[in-house]
């Protein structure tokens, strides 16, 4: 496989870290015991898997194999396998973490890896998956409660971190390019293009009441009041409400927008549209149905719902809905990756339909580039932050890891209309 630019950084991988705080870090700073059998076994299988992908492998002192695609270099190779062998996904994000292995190309080597992933474990040993792949622990339930911890876990790291990598709009979510590859400074030219284009599918306009369900630091609601709407905009992220506040006072439209620290399950009101990015992935699969009702609830007759969602094949969303991954135990936790045909499921339950539906995930792998360098660039002053080199090794995998999933088709991005279906059908507006 031959690397193309956009995969490249420009700089050398994170140094690997000298020194794990077993504190912070439990999991990360030792390797898992395992039997000699297990952790054969598991060389076995993934010497095996490696062997017929386009990667070169190093292993310890062991000569490079493969002639082809990037270099992945294991420095600890019994520690390596013990992770992969005890905790599957979970084990090699950890084993990246504690700098066991490493790549010049980082991106390039996940998106393979992505690429291949139904295929990485032989067929009748995929009946065994539950031997190392964890189920989701109850506590991750996005119950009122489980929600908003959930959420402090992520959102509520700092403000100063995320203004670090994101454009000066601080949007957190897919741009929408003019072209690709681009540069820095069209992001925030293209986060505003992906919002108008929302606010365009949701019909806002002068006077509109505009419910947004997931406020970011508030950048939608800003460009929704320079409209003329009115805009109540719930979040369940105090660091975030503070700033966007500040942000809206900032550019006077106090009068038009409303911040209100509330689990969308509390909302109230009749509003004219909604509008949601990329927030169903944090609501789980079991509480889809009561997120799509309420929408039905909030909405006027005749009102508008657009969302930005991410999705994954419905075939692999089932698969792996009850497992418990890297991403939930150190990013995300309590969210799922809903598949287009169960947003449209759950949405018919509710008497919505999907009107339009449009993907653009290649934009996707665009704008976590882009990200991904500014972090990979501003390590000194994460560092400054009090975010130590482990933290810092883990928020690069995790850029890298899901611009990889984009790359490779694994995932999607998509900006869905939702009416009425009630409406549709009896040959109402469409």
């Amino acid at each position: 496989m031959k690397t193309s630019a956009p995969y490249r950084t420009g700089t050398a991988p994170a140094p690997a870290p000298t020194r794990v705080d077993a504190a912070a870090w439990p999991d990360v700073a030792r390797a898992p015991r395992a039997s000699a059998a297990r952790t054969a076994l598991t060389r076995l299988l993934v010497r095996r898997a490696l062997a017929a992908l386009p990667l070169r492998v190093a292993l310890g002192d062991a000569p490079v194999t493969g002639t082809e695609g990037p270099l992945l270099r294991v420095h600890d190779p019994d520690a390596f396998f013990r992770r992969i062998g005890t905790d599957g996904l979970i084990g090699f994000g950890e084993s990246y973490m504690a700098g066991e292995w490493d790549t010049d190309e980082l991106v390039a080597a996940l998106t393979v890896l992505a690429s291949h992933l139904t295929a990485l474990v032989p067929r009748p040993l995929q009946r065994l998956r539950g031997a190392w792949a964890h189920r989701r622990p109850h506590g991750q339930r996005n119950t009122p409660d489980g929600a908003r911890d959930n959420i402090h876990r992520h959102y509520d790291l700092s403000n100063d971190l995320f203004a670090l990598f994101l454009d000066p709009t601080l949007t957190y979510s897919s741009a929408l390019f003019r072209k690709r590859p681009a540069a820095w400074s069209e992001l925030a030219d293209a986060q505003h293009r992906k919002i108008d284009r929302l606010l365009d599918l949701a019909g806002v306009g002068e006077g509109t009441r505009l419910l947004e369900i997931g406020t970011g630091w508030g950048e939608l609601a800003l460009r929704a009041a320079a409209r003329g709407a009115r805009v109540v905009s719930v979040t369940l992220s105090r660091e975030q409400r503070a700033l966007a506040m500040a942000r809206v006072a900032e550019a006077g439209h106090a009068d038009r927008v409303s911040v209100e620290l509330c689990d969308y399950r509390e909302v109230t009101g009749v509003h004219d549209a909604v509008v949601s990015v990329e927030m169903i992935e944090a609501v789980g699969e079991d509480y889809w149905p009561v997120y799509f009702e309420t929408l039905r609830r909030l909405v006027a007759p005749g009102g508008r719902i657009a969302l930005q969602a991410i999705t994954m094949p419905h075939d692999r969303m089932r698969a792996t809905r009850t497992t418990y991954t890297w991403i939930h135990k150190y990013i995300f936790p309590g969210g799922l990756i809903p598949s287009v045909r169960a947003v449209e499921e759950c949405a018919a339950g509710a008497g919505l339909r999907v009107a339009e539906n449009d993907g653009f995930g290649g934009h996707y792998a665009e704008t976590l580039r882009l990200w991904r360098e500014r972090f990979i660039a501003q390590h000194a002053a994460v560092g400054a932050l009090g975010f130590d080199a482990v933290f810092r090794r883990m928020w690069e995998f995790y850029l890298a890891y899901s611009e990889a999933g984009f790359r490779a088709g694994y995932l999607d991005v998509r900006q869905l209309l939702l009416t009425d279906a009630a409406t549709a059908q009896d040959g109402g507006p469409r």
